[in-house]
């Protein structure tokens, strides 16, 4: 067995220059959103969500990129969940793309906030019956006492609502995390890697700056 200190990987696949970028991080990211899609990386949408609690306490876990537009990028989730809470104690999040299969990654930080009840019920609405049941079935992160108790609740509700519409919880719904920078990253040889960055500006404009790797 390799020791863990001797995996590696050398990068070698693509180049990202300051010319090739788009102007707009919302453009270069769709960019390289289309080329990930077309690599057929399974869960392409999986991200890092990293939030802090009011005291700066970490915590991170793989959520799933449900929208984006010029706003920000939109994920849902259990508002009264431990991320939840500390989104409502300090309202700043990061997000990590990696798509190894392009040897890439995208960082975005920013503020964060919940969108529209609309916008929540409209994707609600959409899920199949089993998520929404799901949804309304799991106090998320509340400690519970046994995976059984977990799967009863779920058949009661399957029962309770069969052949009825399910109304979106209040406590359920989406967020968006709006960018102060974006870092899009090309893996390259020798760990010199390609790090591009997007700052926001203050008259609303990006700067466009290259980071040492």
């Amino acid at each position: 067995m390799p020791s863990i200190a001797d995996i590696r990987k050398e990068y070698k696949l693509q180049t990202l220059e300051e010319d090739q970028v788009h102007s707009d991080p919302f453009m270069q990211f769709g960019t390289w959103w289309n080329e990930a899609i077309t690599a057929s990386i399974e869960e392409v949408n999986a991200m890092t969500l990293a939030t802090a609690s009011a005291d700066g306490l970490p915590s991170a876990r793989i959520v799933l990129l449900k929208g984006y537009d010029s706003n920000g990028f939109m994920f849902f989730t259990n508002y009264d969940s431990f991320k939840g809470k500390q989104i409502d104690e300090n309202p700043r999040a990061c997000l990590v793309f990696f798509w190894k299969e392009l040897e890439r990654q995208i960082r975005i930080t920013g503020l964060i906030r919940k969108i529209s009840a609309g916008a929540s019920d409209e994707y609600y609405n959409s899920r199949p019956v089993g998520s929404q049941i799901g949804a309304l079935a799991s106090p998320q992160s509340q400690v519970i006492e046994s995976r059984g108790w977990l799967i009863n609740r779920e058949f009661s509700l399957l029962k309770e609502f069969e052949n009825k519409s399910i109304t979106r919880p209040v406590n359920w719904g989406g967020y968006c995390v709006q960018p102060v920078t974006l870092e899009f990253w090309q893996g390259r040889p020798n760990r010199l890697h390609d790090r591009i960055q997007y700052t926001l500006l203050e008259s609303g404009g990006w700067q466009i700056e290259r980071l040492a790797p």
